[in-house]
Order: C-alpha cells, then sequence, then structure tokens
C-alpha cells in the first residue's frame, strides 16, 4: 500500500497516525508540507528514521525544493518528482491519503 501525506507533522498527527498504521514493507510518500519530516533537525526526523527500517520513504522533490530543503534529506528517504510520484501510484495497488 502507498500512504501519502501531505500535513507537516507539528501541524497535525497525519503522520504519525500513518506511520503507526502502516504495515512494513508500505511506501510513505510524504507531499506538500509534509516533506519537512523528512529532514535534518526536524521534530518527526527520529520517528522517519525508524520507520524507514521496515518502510519504504519517500519524499517529493519539487516540494523540498520549494521549501528549501533540498541539501537536508534524511539518509533513508528516497527523493521522487512528479514521474516518480506517478510511478508509485501505478505500481501500488492502494493508495490511502492522511489528511
Amino acid at each position: 500500500m502507498l500512504h501519502i501525506v501531505n500535513k507537516s507533522a507539528t501541524e497535525r498527527s497525519s503522520l504519525e497516525s500513518c506511520l503507526r498504521m502502516a504495515t512494513q514493507g508500505s511506501a510513505v510518500l510524504l507531499i506538500e508540507d509534509a516533506v519537512c519530516a523528512a529532514t535534518n533537525g526536524n521534530a518527526a526526523a527520529a520517528k522517519i528514521q525508524a520507520a524507514a527500517a521496515g518502510l519504504k520513504i519517500y519524499a517529493l522533490g519539487p516540494d523540498l525544493a520549494a521549501r528549501g530543503m533540498t541539501g537536508r534529506v534524511l539518509d533513508g528517504v528516497n527523493v521522487v518528482d512528479y514521474g516518480g510520484f506517478v510511478d508509485l501510484v501505478a505500481e501500488h495497488s492502494n493508495c490511502q491519503s492522511w489528511l
């Protein structure tokens, strides 16, 4: 399953709920303000790094760039472009958006 999170971890509990419910081998795509969680120095960084042990974590590159965070991406987080976003949706039979 592909889990898509778009809200900041400091604004909503969507990311925390997603990480709690996602099963091993699932993918989590961070978009919009949620990409902040995939960067060094963020309050959610430890949770993302711990989750990367059993989940595939992705962050949308254009959203990282728009927030000036391209060079701060955590180890274990894969950066994808819009084509990669489409590929992730196509390769997963189910997608869950966390609002």
